[in-house]
């Protein structure tokens, strides 16, 4: 776990650079518009701070897909030299024309590095705290404005400040974003896989892991590629079996693993689809009219999370005093047992100094897991990894194998055979992601769940639902009498073929988009670099040197300092954010944040068009931007780009989360653009009274097209979306 929280770490450092340039202008504007005396030119003034939004805008547009081609790390390389570039054009700058070439240098790398760094983090970390290494960029983003602001109010107590002086400091930390990107970056472990390179892919999963054996996890990034046209939702009764019960009854069907000796049966479950379960679910949960306008995707994936633990996807109810579910259990002398195959004698010896995250790679239905008696856990909440010991799981003979590996967030990754058969004449294998869930003693509980019934004559079955589709693994040279080795962990051909723009016209990537570039526009247009990049100017506006009159300060240093102060305030409210993101979600955030930021600027209307002394003005001015900044770092500021970097297939990933960015730059150009002139005509209370309104629109679109997706693997969420989407499709059909 360690490298990939320090490979989140380097890689975000972009993002400090990006909130180190915001503030740097936002304080620099004021000193610039004297010296070239643009007070009575606001375009000229509004391009200056713009430019650095269509250098991000331009190179976006290429950022995608060039990452796709090149890799993620090249790229987030040459944002570090452009950040230096363009911090030395600016220290130069003897005019307003090099100025603006600058600033373009230093859009160039602030668009790579906004573009990038979310789908480099998303595609290194663990599914159970990507949520919160992918909030890191928000957290060192506004880190780098605090120390900016700091730098510019102490620069504006001087006689002569110099803006030159403040835009080229750039270059310094950029030189660290180099260092760190060349020397500690490794390749994103997708894209590896994504290009065929897999022995360079396993060597970076191990680095980012802390651990040898990632054998799963790979086969999980392989079966990414695939594109999910056939994936279906099915139903199982699983239980301990042999061959000769297999072959006796003609409706099971049995699981392969990639360990010798073990095999389970499978009866599929008939009965109510489990998305009309969905369905029904949502109606159950969200009574009222506004239920009708829900899509189906928000209460599919709703369903999933709704019984989750509340310390978090990796914590099981089940067992509730042995920590991680992926740890392992007790004994019946109370030592801990692991549910890893294969290697009981060195957990053994590593247990004592392991980190409860890091054994990740558990059998879905474990030979060695201790038995759990009846009255210690209610029937409805039997974990399928609880299973009796039995000879049948453990000695069936070498064509009985099931492969299930955790693959993060209490999701399993199987495989079984497919009637259909391949060009060798062998049959194929099929994928199943299963999904487990702790307490499913009723409908309520998630559709993907996994519940226990007694069956006298065959022991304990638990009933559990996965998504199933054709795997993707090169399997011709499969050979189920030994472990999953890397050499069948390979991608077939196809898989490893480049993104096409067509796969952007597929059901579940067409859903995606529209959440992904919904978010992006509506987060621009809720005002937030509008107020960001003017702040001083507002607070300016609003009398706020009123409140720091003592200090003997003037306005510009007033308000600056005002500034600094509202970004260190920031940080432990993204500290919270970070907390939560893979805790209470995504979209909770979002649901519960919006308000307030309605809230705020709804005061800050009524501040500016109700009389009311210099001090009450100011007071309330000051006190609704920073409960803005605040809720917007934890809610809508960071998780726009997580979701973006979340919902997307591999192959495609690079050239959706690039439509999503140019989405993104579009809104920033034309809202900070239009800024000064909206100012200047309808004044501060009908700028933010157009905010409040996109914020009421954005909550409204959270609640009905956003789903929740903390905890699961990327593999499963795009998944998620095709099976959705094309069911969606079919019930409009009909």
């Amino acid at each position: 776990m360690r490298g990939a929280v320090f490979a989140a770490l380097a890689a975000t450092m972009g993002n400090l650079l990006q909130g180190w340039d915001n503030a740097t202008i936002a304080g620099a504007v004021i000193y610039i518009k004297r010296e070239f005396m643009l007070e009575s030119q606001p375009t000229l003034e509004g391009l200056i701070v713009a430019m650095s939004l269509i250098g991000a805008t331009v190179i976006t547009t290429f950022s995608g897909p060039v990452a796709d081609s090149v890799g993620r790390r090249p790229m987030l390389i040459a944002s570090s030299l452009l950040y230096f570039l363009g911090g030395l054009v600016m220290l130069w700058s003897p005019n307003v024309y090099i100025l603006l070439l600058g600033r373009l240098f230093d859009g160039f790398g602030v668009g790579l590095a906004v573009t990038l760094v979310p789908v480099y983090i998303s595609e290194t970390a663990p599914p159970e705290i990507r949520g919160q290494l992918n909030t890191l960029p928000q957290f060192t983003g506004s880190g780098g404005m605090f120390l900016s602001y700091c730098m510019v109010f102490g620069m504006s107590l001087m006689e002569a400040p110099s803006w030159r002086l403040m835009l080229g400091v750039l270059s310094v930390p950029s030189l660290l974003y180099l260092a760190l990107t060349v020397f500690y970056l490794p390749e994103s472990p997708r894209w590896l896989v994504s290009k065929g390179k897999m022995d360079e892919a396993k060597k970076v999963l191990q680095k980012l892991r802390g651990r040898e054996d990632v054998t799963g996890e790979m086969a999980l990034l392989v079966e990414g590629l695939g594109s999910g046209d056939d994936t279906t939702i099915e139903e199982y009764m699983i239980g301990p079996g042999n061959d000769e019960e297999a072959t006796a009854d003609k409706e099971q069907i049995k699981l392969y693993s990639a360990e010798q000796g073990q095999s389970w049966i499978a009866r599929p479950v008939t009965g109510q689809s489990l998305l009309g379960m969905a369905s029904r679910y949502g109606s159950m949960v969200h009574q009222g009219s506004m239920a009708n306008m829900m899509d189906p995707l928000v209460t599919l994936f709703g369903s999933v999370h709704e019984k989750l633990p509340q310390s978090g996807s990796m914590r099981s109810a089940i067992f509730p005093n042995f920590g991680s579910m992926f740890n392992g259990v007790n004994d019946e002398n109370g030592r801990q047992e692991n549910w890893e195959v294969g290697s009981q004698d060195e957990d053994a010896a590593s247990d004592a100094g392991r980190d409860e995250d890091d054994d990740l790679k558990s059998p879905l239905l474990s030979p060695n897991a201790s038995v759990v008696e009846k009255d210690t856990v209610h029937p409805s909440s039997v974990s399928i990894l609880n299973m009796r010991r039995n000879s049948s799981l453990v000695n069936a003979n070498s064509g009985d194998l099931v492969n299930s590996t955790g693959i993060g967030g209490g999701w399993q990754l199987a495989y079984k055979r497919s009637e259909k058969k391949g060009e060798d004449g062998k049959s194929e294998l099929k994928r199943v992601y299963l999904h487990q869930e702790p307490n499913t003693g009723s409908m309520r509980g998630s559709v993907l769940s996994i519940q226990s019934s007694e069956i006298p004559e065959e022991g304990r079955f638990v009933q559990a639902a996965g998504l199933v589709s054709q795997s993707v693994l090169n399997i011709k040279n499969f050979n189920i009498d030994s472990p999953l080795k890397e050499s069948v962990v390979q991608p077939s051909a196809t898989a490893t073929k480049g993104p096409s723009w067509r796969e952007l016209f597929e059901p579940g990537v067409k859903r995606a988009l529209i959440v992904g570039m919904g978010l992006q526009i509506l987060q621009q247009f809720s005002g937030i670099n509008g107020v960001l990049y003017y702040t001083p100017q507002i607070l300016s506006q609003a009398g706020v040197d009123v409140l720091l009159s003592n200090l003997g300060l003037s306005s510009d240093s007033a308000s600056l300092l005002i500034s600094a102060l509202t970004t260190l305030l920031m940080l432990p409210a993204i500290g919270i954010a970070m907390r939560l993101m893979d805790l209470s979600g995504r979209r909770f955030l979002l649901l519960n944040t919006l308000p307030v930021l309605i809230t705020s600027l709804i005061v800050l209307v009524l501040s500016n068009i109700i009389s009311m002394s210099t001090m009450i003005h100011a007071t309330l001015s000051t006190v609704s931007v920073v409960v803005y900044f605040c809720c917007f770092v934890m809610g809508f500021g960071p998780i726009p780009n997580i979701l973006c970097s979340e919902i997307f297939p591999t192959k495609v990933r690079g050239l959706c989360i690039a439509i999503c960015s140019l989405t993104f730059w579009f809104g920033d150009i034309i809202v900070t653009y239009s800024l000064p002139g909206l100012l200047s005509s309808i004044g501060l209370a009908g700028v933010f009274g157009i905010y409040a309104v996109v914020c009421i629109i954005s909550w409204f679109f959270v609640y009905l097209k956003v789903p929740e997706t903390k905890g699961m693997p990327l593999e499963v969420i795009s998944e998620f979306f095709n099976v959705g989407a094309r069911q969606a499709e079919a019930a409009k059909a009909n």
